[in-house]
């Protein structure tokens, strides 16, 4: 893990924790505890000196209301500190904290039993509320912590009334697990799609053979540890990884148990790709990475049978093939530990949450493709629309085109968490986003544009597409429905810029093609190009443009 800087605040004592911290990162040290609100206020502080990148605010709920319990007063303390931290949160930084989580001894003689969870849900309602109106905000999962370890694991009397330090030596080494996990999830690239076998993976036995070996399924003993990995994977489905299917199996007995088995949680319609047939697992995988326009190293393959395992990691060393777990009762527990370390994102967005229908339509796309008669013929029957979307409304959405484009993004330039809201908030910038939608439904958000106007000519300065929707001519229509807007607004040129990458090549003869001039190339290969808006060249493209809806 590289050494970020991150800081640590709460009102209760965390020196112990901070330490822990500073073997793996840049931790700032701050004057005391029970003063975040005024660090975070006070432009002139040390925390503002040391300009953190990653804020966490761990918050000890009974501390924060002086053990008021009462719930009007209650909730006008929890109201006024997340007002005050809502005033101050920095674009260019990321802020986890934490959920509630309301101890103390005199829960134990209060009368009213559900007072504890009304106290906590005041807490909650405010910092989902807080979350809908930043999005450098994050939810850190205190209260599961504490739940987990229990409260006697958790919690110390002894150490709070030597030193103010809440909690026992036990759960602040996991608080300093979980806050660097958090770190490195804010860093790292997660994969995209879960490819698994079905026999002895998503249930026990072989379909096919229910007369000798009944399938493995239902509310009881080993059959309800199977149905539990399918609700993990199922929420996991949910949050934007992608599945797929790659065992060995007849395709009609594999799909008479996805479609008709009573206690199938996962249904044929949660798979974006499947490969029911007798041919080597590299193969389909190769296959399903070519349908879903996905790299190979998007892809974690999951088999319970070790000869497959190897196979895969010998002919496609780019795919992760996490072992098997040896008891049934492992199995949901092991995919989750999948999810935290190969899938876990800060945040999931609606985009993420309609993964699974986008890609399984872009399969009949791509079916669509190989039956048209021309290539112009399979674009016109797509019947494209595209909408230029508010990117206010979506900056979540632009933010990941932003950082995770590869193949086309004309610059690979990326912002940091927040820069975002900057970006929106500068006059002199210009932000065409838009989503795209065709007869097969709707690929979501795909695509950005952003022109510096700051100057006579504007530049196009970042130009990203999602991979899933290249190779349509798209390109051609959003560029000229920018072109046109900046003309209405009485530009007369504008100009463009290639960065090469290893992994944008794809796009290293955009500009050349649409009509533009090459004016200059610099020593670092930065291309320069222009266009003199009013000969802008025709060109082919069959997709209508249209603006949101308010």
């Amino acid at each position: 893990m590289n050494r970020e800087k991150i800081a640590l605040l709460s009102n209760v004592n965390m020196d112990f924790v901070i330490r822990l911290l500073q073997r793996h990162a840049e931790v700032y040290r701050g004057e005391g505890y029970g003063n975040e609100l005024g660090l975070l206020t006070n432009p002139s502080s040390s925390y503002h000196g040391f300009e953190p990148e990653i804020t966490f605010l761990v918050m000890d709920l009974m501390e924060l209301l002086e053990h008021e319990l009462e719930l009007a007063a209650a909730k006008q303390r929890i109201e006024g500190w997340f007002a005050v931290v809502s005033g101050i949160l920095e674009p260019g930084r990321v802020y986890y904290i934490s959920d509630a989580y309301l101890w103390g001894l005199e829960l134990d003689v209060t009368a009213d039993a559900g007072r504890k969870a009304a106290l906590e849900r005041l807490w909650q309602e405010a910092l989902e509320e807080l979350c809908r109106r930043h999005d450098n905000v994050r939810i850190f999962p205190y209260h599961h912590m504490v739940e987990t370890l229990g409260e006697k694991s958790t919690f110390s009397l002894k150490m709070w009334y030597m030193g103010r330090i809440l909690l026992c030596n036990e759960a602040q080494n996991v608080l300093c697990e979980l806050i660097l996990d958090k770190v490195r999830v804010e860093n790292h690239t997660p994969k995209k799609v879960l490819l698994l076998d079905l026999d002895n993976t998503l249930w026990g036995g072989l379909c096919g053979e229910n007369d000798h070996t009944p399938v493995l399924l239902s509310e009881d003993h080993v059959g309800l540890a199977y149905k539990n990995l399918q609700r993990v994977i199922l929420q996991m489905q949910r949050q934007g990884v992608l599945l797929g299917i790659v065992s060995k199996n007849n395709e009609a007995d594999a799909m008479e148990i996805l479609v008709n088995h009573p206690h199938m949680v996962l249904r044929s319609e949660c798979f974006a790709a499947k490969r029911m047939n007798w041919a080597p697992k590299h193969e389909n995988i190769r296959e399903i990475a070519e349908e879903l326009n996905l790299g190979a190293d998007s892809f974690v393959f999951w088999d319970d049978n070790p000869a497959e395992r190897q196979l895969v990691r010998e002919m496609l060393p780019m795919v992760v093939v996490p072992e098997f777990p040896e008891r049934p009762e492992e199995l949901a527990p092991a995919m989750g530990e999948i999810y935290r370390v190969y899938f876990a994102k800060p945040s999931a967005t609606e985009e993420d949450m309609s993964r699974t229908v986008q890609y399984a339509a872009n399969a009949e796309r791509k079916r669509l493709e190989k039956s048209a008669g021309s290539f112009e013929e399979y674009l016109k029957e797509l019947k494209m629309e595209a909408v230029r979307v508010n990117p206010v409304k979506h900056r979540e959405r632009l933010a990941q085109l932003m950082n995770k484009t590869n193949q086309f993004n004309l610059t690979t330039r990326r912002y940091a968490q927040g820069q975002i809201a900057v970006l929106l908030e500068d006059n002199r910038k210009r932000v065409y986003l838009y989503g795209v939608s065709d007869r097969f439904g709707d690929n979501g958000v795909v695509a950005a544009i952003i022109v510096d106007c700051g100057d006579a000519v504007p530049v196009v300065e970042d130009f990203v597409m999602s991979c899933r929707v290249m190779g349509r001519n798209i390109e051609d229509a959003l560029l000229e429905d920018v072109e046109l807007d900046l003309r209405r607004r009485g530009y007369s040129s504008l100009r463009g810029i290639y960065i090469p990458t290893v992994k944008n090549a794809p796009v290293a003869g955009l500009y050349d093609r649409l009509g533009y001039k090459k004016i200059g190339i610099s020593a670092e290969g930065t291309v320069e190009y222009e266009l003199q808006l009013a000969d802008a060249p025709e060109r082919m493209y069959y997709i209508t443009i249209k603006e949101e809806e308010n």
